[in-house]
């Protein structure tokens, strides 16, 4: 059956600028890094998809090593966006990366403009698209100078194959040179995706500033801090205490665990979106229920502050 999708499709979904740029972002996009490996089922894959986009989801996270096994995710979506997604193109923001290892030799990882260029290829071929809307580089990589790096996202912008620059967890200092580089060439670094969650907050340290200053969006993923902050503990164990705390705060405010780690993330104005991965659709709408959650109050977030401090500030 051909897919219609929801009419009112971008009415509920709150869209944020990234930085200084011109694009707004869903304050939650999807993450196809699990779940969308040839382990799941296509239908069940679809099925996401198109919930996520009746939700008012445009913007789908992928890259190169998304499986298993890698690659998948991209050849997975791939067929799916050729069979529901294809007229839709322009209302969708795609992203993909490349930067660690996923084929045999010296050129199948790192940051050299060889292997970030020819995997771009590889992931347009998977994802039955011209261009991706954004290219990250995965990873800072020290082995390769910087200026070839980003020379090579830049490459990928002029070539039409990508629309924007982005890079992934770099620390302060090479996020600021790498804003510099790029504006240099002419290509502004519009993302910077990164993982941030109510347990690991270094970016507050320093990346945050530094996107701040260059006009550069966050990307927030693992905001579920690879599934610690569901709640959800193994067989007889039991949850840490700073977790019971945190689940009794969101009690308190009518949300689950998991729902307030997405809400602080998204307190920050500074972060664009927030990543999640979704199993299910329940899980998507689980998550989404997270947007209709009143703000963060100065009694809880500086409670939040007391059960998991900030880092200190230079990093």
């Amino acid at each position: 059956m051909t897919y219609a999708p929801a009419a009112d499709r971008h009415e509920s979904m709150p869209y944020r600028r990234a930085g200084r740029g011109g694009v707004p972002f869903p304050a939650v996009s999807l993450g196809l890094w699990h779940h969308f490996g040839d382990g799941t089922p296509l239908a069940t894959q679809r099925a996401v998809l198109r919930r996520a986009f009746d939700r008012g989801i445009t913007h789908f996270d992928l890259s190169n090593i998304d499986g298993p096994p890698s690659g998948a995710a991209e050849a997975n979506f791939g067929t799916l966006f050729a069979q529901d997604f294809r007229r839709h193109r322009e209302e969708l923001f795609l992203a993909t990366k490349a930067g660690f290892g996923v084929w045999p030799g010296p050129y199948g990882g790192h940051g050299s403009r060889k292997h970030l260029l020819a995997s771009l290829d590889r992931s347009l071929r998977r994802m039955r698209v011209e261009c991706v809307d954004v290219f990250y580089s995965h990873r800072h990589d020290p082995t390769t100078p910087l200026e070839e790096t980003l020379g090579a996202l830049d490459a990928a912008v002029r070539q039409g194959k990508a629309r924007y620059a982005g890079i992934c967890g770099y620390p302060a200092e090479q996020h600021r040179r790498a804003a510099a580089l790029l504006a240099g060439l002419g290509t502004p670094l519009l993302l910077h995706r990164s993982p941030y969650n109510l347990l690991n907050r270094r970016l507050e340290a320093g990346v945050l500033a530094a996107a701040e200053d260059t006009g550069t969006g966050l990307i927030a993923f693992s905001p579920l801090a690879q599934g610690l902050l569901t709640g959800r503990c193994p067989a007889g164990e039991e949850a840490p205490g700073t977790l019971r705390a945190l689940a009794a705060l969101a009690a308190a405010r009518g949300q689950s665990l998991d729902q307030l780690a997405l809400s602080w993330v998204l307190r920050d104005p500074r972060v664009a979106s927030v990543l999640v991965a979704a199993s299910s659709v329940s899980r998507l709408d689980r998550s989404l229920a997270a947007l209709e959650a009143a703000p963060l109050t100065a009694g809880e977030l500086a409670e939040i502050d007391r059960l998991s401090p900030p880092p200190a500030a230079g990093g």
